[in-house]
């Protein structure tokens, strides 16, 4: 039954809308060709207005009359793609209690695909008075607010289709929309900084030289910028401030069609998709941008703030911070669940894309106090027929007690493996560490994964990340450089691992310059060698640099973006080489860890799958993994000890492999295996000279010596012939 509903707009004029009762799912706005079916939960509302704002602005307000199970809903066959519109939420407002509503507070669709505008941190925005967080302020914050826009949910998408890149044949491209088209000269200019920007050939052919096979794209949900750091002249650059889990950020679209984004998004993965390259997000589920009791209200907070927060218990008004921008997320409530759920669904299915990676996903695991990893959450996923089948990756850590989770999350899961990044930041820079920690990470990390039936590619392997120094800046600061943030240099990490080479930051020295060189050789050739999955910040290979600034979130600026005409050709040149050696031999991406970590004797059926030498040719010992002072190692990979088969079933083989490392600050000579292993071996990577580039290397015989730099590596690969 179709009712007309009088709604008094904002300047006073009457406005008919014909409404029918709709229907309590898909929440959300949902345009189906004939109108709109709005939908939206709430358990405490006691009444629900719909807001439609025109083009000028003026708002209409419809009560949503129909209530299923919490949600309220209707339909309206006048409202079309394009049309902006908001809620007020009629209901008890008791911070007390855990209640906020406040009807003078416009509120985001927290199921909105598409929001137009930007924040304007009024008053209006809060629901006390500044100076008074005890009083209350019903001031109309609907000026002030941007507004959720129905989309065209219908695309062309031809004949895309996800590329389906198993994790073993995986490398990752961490990167951000704006900052790495902004500067890039081969993008129109009125394309920099946006998806469509990502998808110009200039910037698919350079990841496709790389070998990328998927980027992971830093936050693009829309997200809020901080009025702390607007007030400072600053923003929020990285995007961990969502408030839209729905909606890709109107800020990184050329569009200029309200909702237009969407489309721009849906263009970029299909682009992405024809060139085989698949489509990460990096997703903020564990808090939203409405802060802590102080913080604006915005969406959820002014829906049902006790269904979507986690509260304290003995005192409601305030929040569980588990990830210290001033909430989490009630991970417990099942309408909380439906909405991460929905959210990750709506993104594979309608987005396209590949995967995720969870900020901070030990705050997800916390459906109480703990870290759990059979909670709620992780039970949907696992069952989840569409989002279990994709890529999912955990930051294994928060804030909270407990929080760092590194080897812990369940089976079908990876994880950004932070102590892959310590362990080779430490070696490389000199520091003494045990070896046998080391081989550890470079195998795949099998003490972290193997005991949850897990394989070597739940770890990301990684040594810089957009958190952090950028890997020049790693090799040429001691200390970090912030004051550009505005606070003093006291954010962002003090302990970084990291090594200046004996200059702390730029310098014309070139032996210095040398040595950086070399360094970021040693790193990206040790990530792209290491068993797993390697993944590469974006810029590193071109050298990239924030000046020493290792907490880059609120510099949207020329800091923090990728200056292409400033690229390291020599490194670009040698991650393409590497990166193409890594594609080209299984040997480097096995599916299966190794047979035990170290293998120090040759098995009854002939030379093992793995063993570690060291530089004058013997088996590692005990007592030298159990060194604490040990600089220098080499491993030998056997070719013909792949587990793997082909899709004919047919047994894997690969040529064999034999890596130096030497961490010490004088050359080495390296004694290589004898002929059993290889007659001889054919030097493919040198960090110290950059060879072979090209150029045919004369082989070295069995039993022979190879010298490595200092603070360098060397790869030999089995002479076949």
């Amino acid at each position: 039954m179709a009712e007309t509903i009088d709604s008094v707009g904002q300047q006073g004029a009457a406005t008919a809308w014909e409404q029918w009762p709709g229907k309590a799912y898909p929440l959300g706005a949902t345009y189906d060709g004939s109108g709109t079916n709005f939908a939206v939960f709430s358990e405490v509302a006691e009444k629900v207005e719909l807001c439609l704002f025109d083009g000028d602005g003026v708002e209409s307000r419809v009560a949503l009359l129909e209530v299923d199970g919490f949600v309220w809903h209707g339909f309206l066959p006048e409202v079309e793609p394009g049309q902006h519109y908001g809620y007020r939420v009629y209901g008890p407002y008791d911070p007390a209690a855990g209640h906020r509503c406040n009807p003078n507070k416009l509120l985001i669709d927290p199921y909105a695909k598409a929001i137009d505008g930007n924040f304007e941190w009024d008053q209006s925005l809060f629901s006390y008075n500044f100076g008074d967080p005890d009083s209350r302020n019903d001031d109309d914050s609907a000026p002030h607010m941007p507004k959720a826009v129905v989309i065209n949910p219908f695309f062309d998408w031809g004949a895309d289709r996800p590329p389906g890149h198993e994790y073993a044949d995986t490398v990752i491209y961490e990167t951000h929309v704006k900052g790495l088209t902004q500067l890039h000269p081969d993008i129109p200019e009125r394309m920099r900084g946006t998806y469509a920007g990502i998808a110009h050939p200039a910037i698919i052919e350079h990841l496709q030289s790389l070998g990328i096979t998927a980027i992971e794209l830093m936050p693009v949900h829309h997200f809020a910028n901080d009025s702390t750091l607007v007030d400072k002249g600053l923003s929020n650059y990285w995007g961990y401030n969502t408030i839209g889990f729905f909606a890709p950020d109107f800020k990184y679209t050329s569009s200029t069609t309200p909702g237009g984004q969407v489309q721009e998004f849906k263009a970029m993965v299909r682009a992405l998709h024809e060139a085989g390259i698949e489509v990460i997000l990096d997703v903020v589920y564990n808090h939203t941008a409405e802060g802590n009791h102080l913080g604006p209200t915005l969406s959820m907070r002014g829906i049902d703030n006790a269904g979507y927060y986690q509260l304290v218990d003995d005192d409601r008004q305030y929040y569980m911070d588990y990830t210290g921008t001033g909430n989490s997320l009630n991970v417990g409530h099942p309408h909380t669940l439906q909405l991460i759920m929905d959210s990750l669904r709506y993104w594979v299915t309608e987005m396209h894309v590949d995967g995720f990676r969870f900020d901070l996903a030990s705050t997800l695991a916390r459906e109480f106090y703990d870290v759990d990893r059979l909670s709620a959450f992780f039970e949907l996923v696992q069952q989840d027929p569409t989002v279990s089948q994709v890529k999912l990756i955990a930051e294994p850590w928060d804030v909270g007690p407990g929080g760092y989770q590194v080897g812990n999350f369940p089976p079908q899961w990876t994880e950004w493996n932070g102590k892959f990044r310590d362990t080779v930041r430490d070696y490389w820079r000199g520091e003494p560490a045990t070896l046998d920690e080391f081989a550890s990470r470079l195998t795949g990390s099998a003490d972290l994964y193997e005991h949850t039936a897990r394989r070597p590619v739940a770890s990301i392997n990684f040594v810089t990340a957009h958190d952090g120094f950028t890997l020049r800046d790693l090799v040429s600061y001691n200390e970090k450089h912030n004051e550009a943030n505005k606070e003093d240099n006291n954010d962002g990490e003090s302990n970084n691992k990291s090594w200046n080479c004996g200059v702390e930051g730029p310098t014309d020295d070139p032996e210095v310059n040398a040595l950086r060189a070399r360094q970021q050789r040693n790193f990206l050739a040790t990530t792209l060698l290491s068993q797993g999955v390697p993944m590469i910040s974006h810029g590193d290979e071109l050298g990239r640099t924030q000046n020493g600034n290792n907490n880059g979130f609120c510099q949207d600026n020329e800091l923090t973006w990728v200056h292409w005409d400033k690229a390291d050709t020599e490194l670009v040149d040698f991650t393409r080489q590497v990166s193409a050696l890594r594609t080209a031999h299984p040997v480097f991406r096995r599916r299966r860890f190794f047979n035990g970590l170290p293998v120090r004797r040759r098995g009854a059926e002939g030379l093992p799958d793995i063993s570690w030498l060291q530089p004058d040719g013997s088996e590692m010992s005990d007592e030298d993994w159990e060194s604490g002072f040990g600089k220098s190692i080499a491993v030998y990979l056997n070719g013909l000890g792949l587990p793997d088969l082909d899709s004919r079933g047919q047994r894997v083989t690969d040529d064999s492999f034999f890596l130096c490392f030497n961490a010490h600050h004088e050359p080495i000579e390296f004694t290589l295996p004898p002929p059993e292993y290889g007659q001889a071996w054919i030097p493919v990577v040198d960090t110290a000279t950059l060879a072979p580039n090209g150029e045919e290397q004369e082989p070295i015989t069995a039993g022979g010596t190879v010298r490595v730099e200092a603070r360098a590596m060397v790869v030999l690969q089995a002479d076949s012939e």
